[in-house]
């Protein structure tokens, strides 16, 4: 057994909602291990102690994280090493831990891993999801070179030399970490993809009764679940949209939240767009359902990254065996995966006709998209659950 902390960002109580930390956390759990996790209160949680699932969980008060403007945002992610210290130090009996996990983002907990790692002798196990601040600088959110690109420039690089294992979502993430950080060790590197509990199945009732609640009994449904964001590039999607005015039948169901969903309205609205419905985002389990009656998953990726983004999105579309249509930058292996897994479609973001053409494949062609969404479920069931996960970190760990 070892004492395991995990340093979260974005941590839902599973009673409420789940995603792939919860899911690795309970795993961790499951296989004996004593597992803290520190992550930012809210109104509904609130602060210290609780026990969600199997898990601790140490629930700190922080500044606002999420939806909020980037000064507001950086701030309270600079602010965050201090209130978990802070947190840990009040709250911790110990310090002696065997295994530090955190994630990117954010990058700004390094602090808080170096300080633990002194503290018990432990080994850190870095997530990486999100390969800031270059990822800033892409969408023009942070200026190559100036102050703030520099400082987080550093502490990236801390963060790599900190730990002992580095777990990177693909093959491209580990190539372009290798690449543009000859300092970091490469036998740290190694491929982590990402993970989700396999969910269970929805009934031919349910997807009936959630298809007329809906109004698309006979509708054709592409669905896109999650983060509405300038990473997203929602404009791909409405501009799909835009494009399919002649098909009465093809619908667009797009659910969540994030800085771009009032862009989206607008946008909406300019093209008078009838085929489109734009909702709230839901409760895991509500989102499961709807998308269980949709017909194909989309996904869409600025094409002004040229880090290799990897949606985790679609492993709730897997899940349900949805196909998947992408909309891509060109420096993702995303098409790549779903080529060889023959689990979907995708064209180079920005090129709508491209997209469009791929769109009606599935529409004309359903039987071989069921194939298609069977492939991505052999897949996941395979290669990406929190049991496979936890199974490499802890390879990963004990080889270090």
């Amino acid at each position: 057994m070892k004492k395991v902390i995990f340093l979260a960002l974005g941590y839902p109580n599973i009673k409420n909602s789940t995603h792939l930390y919860t899911d690795l956390m309970q795993e961790f759990s499951k296989q004996g291990h004593d597992v803290l996790v520190v992550a930012p209160a809210s109104k509904s949680n609130g602060y210290g102690f609780k026990k969600e699932g199997n898990v601790k969980v140490l629930r700190v008060s922080t500044l606002p994280l999420f939806r909020v403007g980037a000064i507001r945002k950086g701030i309270a992610n600079l602010l965050l090493p201090f209130q978990y210290k802070k947190a840990i130090k009040n709250h911790c009996d110990t310090l002696e831990y065997d295994l530090i996990i955190l994630p990117t983002p954010p990058i700004t907990l390094v602090t808080v891993a170096s300080w633990l790692k002194k503290k018990s002798s432990g080994k850190v196990y870095l997530v990486l999801r999100d390969i800031f601040p270059q990822n800033a600088v892409d969408l023009k959110m942070m200026k190559k070179e100036g102050f703030f690109h520099r400082y987080f420039r550093r502490q990236e690089l801390k963060l790599y030399n900190i730990s002992d294992a580095i777990g990177c979502m693909s093959k491209a993430n580990t190539l372009y970490v290798k690449k543009h950080n000859p300092s970091v060790e490469n036998k740290k590197l190694h491929l982590l993809p990402n993970w989700e509990k396999l969910p269970a199945p929805v009934t031919e009732d349910e997807i009936k009764t959630i298809r007329e609640k809906f109004g698309f009994t006979d509708k054709f449904v592409a669905i896109f679940g999650g983060n509405l964001g300038r990473p997203q590039k929602m404009e791909n999607i409405v501009n799909l949209a835009n494009s399919c005015k002649e098909y009465n039948d093809i619908y667009f169901l797009i659910l969540g939240k994030g800085t771009e969903k009032e862009n989206i309205r607008k946008l909406v609205s300019k093209f008078d767009l009838k085929n489109f419905k734009l909702m709230e985002s839901l409760p895991k389990k509500e989102y499961i359902r709807i998308l269980a009656a949709a017909d194909i998953g989309l996904i869409s990726l600025s094409d002004e990254f040229t880090i290799p983004n990897y949606p985790s999105k679609v492993l709730t579309y897997f899940g349900l065996k949805k196909p998947v249509l992408a909309s891509l930058d060109l420096n993702t292996d995303f098409g790549q995966m779903l080529e060889e897994t023959n689990s979907g479609l995708w064209s180079e973001a920005g090129k709508v006709e491209d997209l469009k053409k791929n769109l009606l494949w599935f529409y004309n062609n359903k039987e071989e998209g069921i194939k298609m969404g069977e492939n991505g479920y052999n897949h996941m069931k395979t290669n990406l659950t929190p049991e496979i996960a936890y199974q490499t970190i802890i390879k990963e760990i004990d080889n270090c």
